[in-house]
């Protein structure tokens, strides 16, 4: 886990609910009122939610240039049936996607994911590859080729890993 900053705009939205699951530890904060909560989530939602997390997760291993581990919904599946209108700013004339209803999930990550694309952002959004961990970052380096959520912990496991495999 992360002492990374929040990724920027509405992919703070989508690097939260990817990280609701602590992989290391099976924990997953939607469990709970609080955690469902901060989505607008019903108890009802969640499998739809937690499809959602995994489909983003296996997107932003791909991101970081990995597979993901387990088969998932395809992400462009999920967000294709998510209601977006497109609204214009009366004062700039700036257009946006945003969610036909303020309440789903899907439509509030569809919207996200539609400002980032064109912020030219949502690439940098990453999940660390080190396998007990999967944890969702936002690739600030300059060259944006960032591995782990944290080189402290899951950089330094992994170089610690490769050097006893060579001894």
């Amino acid at each position: 886990m992360s002492e990374r900053s929040p990724a920027p705009g509405g992919l703070a939205l989508v690097e939260s609910l990817v990280n609701t699951l602590d992989v290391e530890s099976g924990a997953d904060s939607l469990d709970g009122v609080e955690g469902r909560a901060r989505f607008g989530l019903t108890q009802d939602e969640l499998p739809a939610a937690r499809e959602l997390r995994e489909s983003l997760r296996a997107t932003l291993l791909a991101h970081a240039g990995h597979q993901a581990h387990r088969t998932v919904t395809p992400l462009g599946e999920l967000l294709a049936r998510a209601p977006l209108v497109v609204t214009v700013d009366a004062g700039d004339g700036s257009a946006a996607l945003a969610p036909a209803d303020e309440g789903p999930l899907l439509s509030r990550v569809a919207a996200a994911v539609a400002q980032a694309l064109v912020e030219g952002t949502w690439t940098r959004l990453k999940a660390c590859e080190a396998v007990d961990c999967l944890w969702a970052y936002y690739d600030r380096s300059p060259a944006g080729r960032g591995r782990w959520c944290s080189m402290q912990v899951c950089g330094a496991r992994a170089k610690m890993r490769r050097y006893r495999a060579k001894g």
